[in-house]
């Protein structure tokens, strides 16, 4: 019985640690696709049309980073890191 655990406890943490690493991928591809569709929206002149991005890049001007990042997560629901390169993003085309 002691074997079995021990031989089970290293097999999760692989187990574990390949997920994440798939997890990481996956996250840095659908920020290159966001990064693509934001450069596509730009290039067309579309811009989102929601009132609390508004609001974020208000904020954004004012020089409230962290604010805006609040904002933001509060519309968007996103989690932090995302919700600041998404920020991060939007500074840059202000």
């Amino acid at each position: 019985m002691d074997i079995a655990v021990y031989l089970l406890i290293p097999l999760v943490g692989l187990l574990g640690a390949t997920i994440e690493r798939k997890l990481g991928r996956i996250d840095r591809r659908i920020a290159r696709v966001e990064r693509k569709v934001d450069l596509v929206m730009g290039h067309l002149g579309i811009r989102d049309a929601d009132p609390e991005m508004d609001q974020v890049g208000a904020l954004l001007l004012d020089g409230k980073k962290l604010q805006a990042i609040k904002v933001y997560r509060e519309v968007t629901g996103a989690e932090l890191k995302e919700a600041k390169d998404a920020v991060e993003r939007m500074a840059t085309r202000l």
